[in-house]
């Protein structure tokens, strides 16, 4: 992430209201209210760490309350220079969140992974938050369609460019990359896979 943003911490806050990269809306089958991350929206060049850091706790986790959640964190479309904060950014921002916000937290499911970020979450993933449990918390989504069987399908919103996507999966199947059936046997263990049959998706029985 960017430490030289060309706008104001004022307007730093702003774009990530106006851009809503954090909602809170809907519940998990479980009843968990459910704090929705859009990867793709995260103006990652234009906003400070520490910006970002004030910003999740004055307007985000206050709204979590002291209740559990889950995170929805939606991958699609995130591109390394564009929307992602960086190794250093990301434990920088983990360390900041409360620790009873962090203890709040039952579970990540993860949409539309990719294989750098398994690969990251996977090696380097297991020496950042795996003090703290996260890293046995995230669960793979390799399609919206599988979300359903943890979250209550009606009061998530899900953008169309992660439908599209999922559409593409279908016709293409090689950009899943093949590492859905074997990963837990890989790499021993969590993250789970939702699905380890197989790279398609039953979107037709939905």
């Amino acid at each position: 992430m960017s430490s030289n943003a060309t706008i104001s911490e004022i307007e730093q806050e702003e774009l990530l209201e106006k851009l809503q990269v954090f909602k809170i809306k809907g519940k998990d089958k479980n009843g968990r209210k459910i704090l929705r991350i859009i990867g793709k929206f995260f103006p990652a060049r234009l906003v400070s760490v520490d910006v970002l850091k004030k910003y999740l706790e004055e307007r985000v986790f206050p709204m979590l309350g002291k209740r559990k959640f889950s995170v929805l964190y939606v991958h699609t479309g995130v591109n390394r220079s564009e929307n992602f904060p960086g190794i250093s950014g990301l434990r920088s921002i983990y360390d900041a969140i409360p620790v009873n916000v962090k203890d709040n937290l039952e579970a990540v499911y993860f949409i539309h992974p990719g294989l750098q970020s398994r690969l990251f979450l996977a090696t380097f993933g297991r020496f950042l938050f795996s003090a703290a449990g996260l890293y046995g918390k995230v669960r793979y989504v390799s399609r919206v369609d599988y979300l359903w069987e943890h979250v209550r399908r009606k009061e998530v919103e899900i953008p169309e460019f992660v439908i599209d996507h999922d559409d593409d999966l279908e016709y293409r199947p090689m950009m899943d990359y093949g590492l859905e059936s074997d990963h837990a046997r890989v790499y021993g263990g969590p993250p789970t896979v939702d699905s380890p049959v197989s790279t398609y998706s039953m979107r037709c029985i939905s």
